[in-house]
């Protein structure tokens, strides 16, 4: 009946340790380039609801991270990117904590797989207008090149006209 008991306390304390992040107390990590930028899903994957439903995982950075699914209807989710025992995990507000496993250019993440994309969807597009500009996902682009004009010279310095 002892053993029982000091059994039963011990893996009560065990599984303390062992619980999921909360979003309020999870200090966001960056994200290294690798795991940063936009994921979505390609073809029709078995964990989302119909083989139309797409998912999506937009990762800045700075660790703010989007998890946006759209079938019917769209359901974006903000989130941290939490750093824990040297994984990476999406920490939504809503306190929902996913594993993000990333193996050559394929993310595992909650039961789907994802590839990175350049730019997201419409419709999460569309959410991340409709949130103020305070959720920049997406990288700054190079400049334009501006267009060569034919009074340029190719090689080098512009030259002035010496004659008078």
């Amino acid at each position: 009946m002892k053993k029982i008991f000091v059994t039963g306390l011990l893996a009560t304390a065990l599984a303390g340790c062992a619980g999921t992040a909360n979003y309020a107390e999870v200090i966001k990590a960056p994200a290294p380039q690798e795991l940063a930028g936009v994921w979505t899903t390609s073809g029709p994957q078995s964990w989302l609801v119909s083989p139309e439903a797409k998912a999506s995982l937009i990762i800045t950075r700075a660790g703010d991270t989007l998890d946006c699914r759209q079938w019917q209807r769209i359901i974006a989710k903000r989130g941290k990117l939490d750093r824990t025992g040297g994984e990476y995990y999406n920490v939504t507000f809503k306190n929902e904590n996913y594993k993000i496993d990333l193996t050559g250019g394929e993310m595992k993440y909650d039961h789907m797989i994802l590839h990175r994309v350049k730019t997201p969807t419409t419709e999460c597009m569309a959410y991340l207008k409709s949130v103020n500009g305070d959720y920049i996902i997406l990288q700054p682009t190079a400049p334009a090149r501006p267009a060569a004009t034919s009074h340029k010279k190719s090689g080098g310095a512009a030259m002035r006209n010496t004659k008078g």
